[in-house]
């Protein structure tokens, strides 16, 4: 069968911004799946200490003020999310995360300002197994015109999505859209999940290259596009 009708654990972050390395965390869902049903799923809601925008407020729908009334102390919040995705790693679990060198690398980001252990420390060496949808999706169907948003991979690959921008909703549409990838191209479903792990680190840092060299000839001879994944430096080339 391979990989894809294996346990998969969904993870999804829903945070003040679009910076891994500054915004905070709001929202955070993991969630087990077996056979495409959830068979567990924890949830949570931080207070990220700092205003939360409008901007990031329409897309989640978390206000600062609820966030400040309901919200658990981020700290906390950070270090059980950790602790639960490395308890999963540990039992050689895969966890899926839509473009998850956002995901990793802002709770990557949350650990180091609240002194805690990285995922990293905790796992005792390299994160992972992580499958990516957004990367696979990219690498096997290069040429596809149209968005790769969340919302736009799970129509063409026919799943449905309730609550998009809700972490729970789109975790658990994150291993579907995985599960439908692998199906519709054998050579993905093939690999072990280690070595698929392997093959989106260079699948991304082609990309990576790509882009940059797009992005030059387009004007901007300064351009650099981080090829690192499933975590980016938390120090920024340059600095």
């Amino acid at each position: 069968m391979g990989w894809h009708g294996e346990p998969l654990v969904g993870f999804d972050l829903e945070t003040t911004g679009t910076e891994p390395l500054e915004s905070r965390i709001v929202t955070a869902a993991i969630v087990g799946v077996k056979g495409g049903a959830v068979v567990r799923q924890r949830d949570w809601l931080a207070d990220p200490g700092i205003r939360i925008p409008a901007q990031a407020s329409a897309i989640h729908g978390i206000s600062s003020e609820r966030a400040g009334a309901e919200g658990r102390p981020a700290r906390e919040v950070a270090d059980e999310i950790a602790e639960t995705l490395a308890g999963y790693w540990r039992q050689g679990i895969p966890v899926v995360a839509y473009n998850a060198a956002f995901d990793l690398t802002l709770l990557t980001a949350e650990l180091n300002r609240h002194g805690l252990p990285s995922l990293s420390e905790r796992l005792g060496g390299g994160i992972g197994p992580v499958v990516d949808p957004y990367t696979i999706d990219r690498a096997v169907d290069r040429y596809r015109r149209g968005k790769r948003t969340l919302e736009a991979v799970c129509v063409e690959y026919g799943v449905v999505l309730d609550g998009a921008h809700e972490a729970g909703a789109d975790a658990l549409a994150a291993v579907r859209v995985a599960r439908a990838i692998a199906e519709r191209h054998p050579q993905v479903a093939a690999l072990s999940p280690s070595e698929l792990h392997d093959r989106q680190i260079q699948w991304y840092a082609d990309w990576a290259a790509d882009f940059q060299s797009f992005l030059r000839k387009k004007g901007n001879p300064d351009a650099t596009v981080d090829p690192a994944w499933p975590l980016r430096d938390l120090v920024p080339a340059g600095r």
